[in-house]
């Protein structure tokens, strides 16, 4: 780093580009450009994004010798060549997901991560939410007791009709999969990182609503953890009126603990005798989760709130060389591509297939 100062690039400005961007200045890093679609667009990027210049490609922009950090949001097929030549050039690496169109490749950017000995991490931006943590918390320390059963999903309606379309709806842009890697990928991400299980067999069934898409619309999810856990999920891009709602709930021996996206200032704790709402207040929060407040309560925080959090923690760790407590890294895009890569072989041969466990995934990284 010149001098601390974080200098960043950001490859992709299309919405979440722009989020990356936002967060990155927040943070206090310096914007030292962007790449779009075109010479052109990167032009009109720079400008609107507030970076210094305008790569004409990239490619030029993951090699830039003035750049400590990239930034990829780019369509998904993109992500690994750039990832691995913004390694190669010795970059600390922010990543969209999937990190790859398949799990091989998720497993072969985590090699080069490995090799280069870059800080590397991933939005799943929903770890940063207060009360998801104060959820985990509860149940690292024992206070919920076991946990039994897992459920939730994660529901939008942006593909609901045939007119609808974006890149993602191209396999050799997006990948096999669409709405399970795209979504279904921060719900299993959400539900390990909170009860601290692994999901280690799946039986999925995928459902195309629309057949000249090619990749799934929605999917039906059953799931056993290596802690005796049995779980469920509904994933769909295809649920009218349901923008972006990822629910999770986790029932344990002793509570049952519920967080919803679109109203995550209270965490619901439910008792056999009573039911509380759980405020998004730092002065009933266990630290993990007071760490991540920013506003008194009664003042609500968001989903960039919590990508701001996400990216100074990935800062933090590019500047120390230490990751802060939950900061998502290639260790986790490459499990989300594994478990998308189960649910995809489960609906095809419509048997119970096995995920990688985390021991065997601790084993393999460290070999690399």
């Amino acid at each position: 780093m010149s001098g601390g100062e974080v200098r960043v690039a950001i490859a992709g400005t299309g919405f979440i580009g722009a989020v990356h961007a936002r967060s990155a200045r927040l943070a206090g890093a310096r914007l030292v450009g962007v790449a779009a679609s075109s010479p052109e667009s990167s032009v009109r990027a720079a400008a609107a994004l507030g970076a210094e210049r305008a790569f004409a490609s990239a490619e030029e922009l993951v090699e830039a010798p003035d750049v400590d950090v990239v930034h990829i949001c780019t369509p998904n097929h993109l992500h690994r060549p750039l990832a691995e030549a913004a390694l190669a050039a010795g970059k600390h690496v922010i990543c969209e997901k999937p990190l790859a169109v398949d799990d091989r490749g998720a497993e072969e950017m985590l090699e080069a991560a490995t090799a280069a000995g870059r800080v590397t991490a991933v939005p799943f931006v929903y770890r940063y939410y207060p009360t998801v943590r104060e959820a985990r918390e509860r149940i690292r320390t024992g206070a919920s007791g076991p946990v039994r059963l897992i459920h939730g999903g994660y529901l939008q309606d942006w593909l609901l009709r045939p007119e609808d379309d974006n890149w993602r709806v191209d396999e050799q842009l997006g990948g096999a999969s669409r709405a399970f890697a795209d979504i279904g990928s921060h719900w299993c991400d959400l539900a390990e990182f909170v009860t601290g299980h692994r999901i280690t067999r799946v039986s999925a069934r995928t459902y195309l609503s629309i057949p000249a898409r090619v990749t799934e619309d929605a999917v039906i999810l059953q799931f056993e953890t290596d802690q005796g856990a049995v779980g469920s999920a509904v994933i769909s891009q295809i649920s009218a009126g349901r923008k972006n709602q990822l629910t999770l709930e986790i029932d344990a021996a002793e509570e049952a603990l519920a967080f919803n996206q679109e109203e995550p200032e209270t965490l619901w704790l439910g008792h056999r005798e009573s039911v509380t709402l759980l405020k998004r207040d730092p002065a009933a929060l266990s630290a993990p989760a007071a760490r991540l407040v920013t506003v008194p309560a009664g003042h609500p925080q968001g989903y960039n709130d919590c990508f701001d959090a996400f990216v100074a923690d990935a800062y933090a760790a590019a500047t120390t060389g230490e990751a802060p407590d939950g900061l998502p890294d290639f260790r986790d895009g490459l499990r989300a591509a594994r478990i998308t890569a189960a649910v995809l072989a489960s609906a095809e041969t419509e048997t119970w297939v096995d995920v990688p466990s985390a021991a065997a995934l601790t084993a393999e990284t460290a070999d690399v």
